[in-house]
């Protein structure tokens, strides 16, 4: 197992600077992680910085409410895609979900889905402020909008990934999507655990901390 490719190494503060990113970048690079997960202003610089590795870089989309419209997340993810993102992490429309309203759920991953082409799509739930039956109606959604991954959250809300969520999504999805685990994975048995019970993707600023144990 190489733990180093399960990690999106993060950094997603809003005063983040060309310093942090470098940073970011170079840890990245250093470690063997699978992407950098950054802000979309950054996209084309964090492509330079990695041009000759093999880290991809990551974007998020609608965050971290994900209350634009439809239309807005299709956009920014096509002008993610052409500035150089390797993948895509959208945050659903929460408040869409917790009303029931399962198909725009559904046709909105679904779009952005399509503006993606071949490129990985991860679906933030943000499991923090849903229910059990809301995560399981939220992973149906991404499963029938086909997207890679279902993603816990965003890092900004009330708290990020538990175990017991992991287990929970891996258990919705099975082996038809991807688990990523982000925000609170600070411990290098945490990590670990986290793996166990499904996750395929760790999101953390902490990667080279969850490295080294």
């Amino acid at each position: 197992m190489e733990l180093a490719k399960y990690i999106d190494h993060t950094q997603l503060k809003a005063d983040a600077r060309r310093e942090d990113i470098k940073k970011l970048c170079k840890e990245a690079k250093d470690h063997g992680f699978k992407t950098v997960c950054i802000n979309p202003s950054y996209i084309e610089l964090a492509k330079e910085l990695l041009a000759d590795s093999d880290v991809g870089v990551c974007t998020v989309i609608g965050f971290p409410l994900g209350q634009m419209t439809t239309e807005a997340k299709v956009y920014e993810t096509k002008d993610a895609i052409k500035k150089g993102a390797d993948e895509i992490d959208m945050v659903l429309n929460i408040a869409k979900l917790k009303d029931h309203e399962l198909e725009y759920v559904r046709d909105e991953i679904a779009k952005v889905k399509e503006a993606c082409g071949d490129h990985v799509l991860k679906v933030i739930i943000e499991t923090c402020l849903l229910s059990d039956d809301e995560k399981k109606a939220a992973c149906e959604c991404i499963l029938e909008a086909k997207a890679d991954f279902v993603k816990t959250s965003t890092g900004f809300s009330t708290h990020g990934a538990t175990f017991e969520d992991v287990k929970l999504l891996k258990e919705c999805v099975g082996d038809r999507c991807k688990v990523k685990a982000a925000g609170g994975v600070r411990t290098h048995d945490d990590f670990l655990k986290m793996i166990q019970l499904g996750a395929d993707r760790i999101g953390t600023s902490s990667g080279v901390k969850l490295l080294e144990g």
